[in-house]
């Protein structure tokens, strides 16, 4: 069975899921030579405070050109491949062990996996099954701003495609020493939010912590810009009426799934995404789990539209979960 279908399954009994609180959170961080931040470790790190964790790193050297077969074997490369592999290694644990990772937290079997092919994003998934990982942290592209989550070309591709849920760490984050405080949920009352809220639901439960419900609407008639401006009072006064009722929906779900979760609610309102989502109060321990657009497989990650601006504007680390 899947760690997607294991951990996130509508169907799966109240017994399984509360096994499923006291197993260590396994977690696959990828890691780049040229990563600009320690962002994806200190994701981790923050993750560890907050329930006990398994760490494996992941690191694909990518190929330039496929070797013919009738070519003999380059040993100066090969030399050189092999103490790239060991410097990557090191170098993904000691970016750990900077960001407070306990030693024991690192997997015991193999705490790091380098690969040297054409494919990272294949890599990175296969490192994933052979781990049977419950989450991928991925880093932010070295662009993005303070605070913020910028996609990457690989980030981009395992956007559209991973099995398992994805981790985006925001470049220098500041996080709570407590580790995770409050579960948030980006919720619509879609299928595709319902499998957020279950992912939500559960991880707020597993962690102790108050789950929130938010909706966000950039204020206008339309989700972007427009060339001609509209901005009546009147509609923004409907939308909130309409957002606080399938939030009250969302918190019933939730709160059918555990029974003693305390769910918050809330909307966000402004000027395009980063009015919206910045209209809300986030704090340190804030974590953010977003839902996969409608037009992705099943059980596989897709961003959509507003998932993608909800990504790019969020001050806090945030879970992308397959739908």
């Amino acid at each position: 069975m899947s760690t997607t279908s294991r951990t996130l399954s509508p169907s799966r009994s109240a017994e399984d899921r509360a096994k499923d609180q006291r197993r260590p959170l396994r977690i696959l961080m990828t890691w780049r030579p040229e990563a600009a931040g320690n962002e994806t470790a200190d994701m981790v790190a923050w993750l560890a405070r907050t329930q006990p964790v398994q760490v494996r790193t992941a690191t694909v050297i990518p190929r330039v050109w496929a070797q013919q077969p009738s070519a003999a074997p380059d040993e100066e490369y090969e030399s050189w491949l092999d103490e790239e592999t060991h410097q990557c290694i090191r170098a993904a644990q000691s970016s750990l062990m900077a960001a407070g990772l306990p030693a024991d937290m690192l997997d015991v079997d193999e705490t790091s996996v380098v690969t040297h092919a054409s494919s990272e994003t294949g890599q990175l998934i296969q490192a994933a099954q052979d781990f049977d990982a419950d989450l991928m942290v991925i880093g932010s592209h070295p662009s993005a701003q303070r605070g913020r989550f910028s996609i990457g070309s690989t980030a981009d591709a395992l956007l559209h495609c991973s099995p398992f849920p994805l981790g985006l760490a925001t470049r220098n984050a500041k996080l709570s020493k407590r580790g995770v405080t409050r579960v948030n949920c980006a919720y619509v009352d879609t299928e595709q939010s319902h499998q957020a809220l279950r992912h939500a639901a559960d991880l707020a439960a597993r962690w102790n912590v108050p789950l929130r419900l938010v909706a966000f609407s950039p204020r206008g008639a339309t989700m972007y810009p427009t060339q001609v401006p509209f901005d009546r009072a009147s509609m923004m006064v409907e939308w909130r009426e309409q957002a606080l009722a399938l939030l009250d929906r969302g918190r019933d779900r939730a709160q059918s799934r555990h029974p003693n979760l305390s769910v918050q609610t809330e909307t966000g309102s402004g000027y395009g995404w980063s009015g919206a989502v910045n209209a809300m109060k986030w704090k340190k321990g804030d974590l953010l789990v977003v839902g996969s657009s409608v037009l992705g497989e099943h059980n596989r990650v897709f961003i959509g539209p507003s998932t993608n601006q909800i990504v790019r504007h969020s001050p806090v680390p945030v879970v992308m979960s397959p739908v």
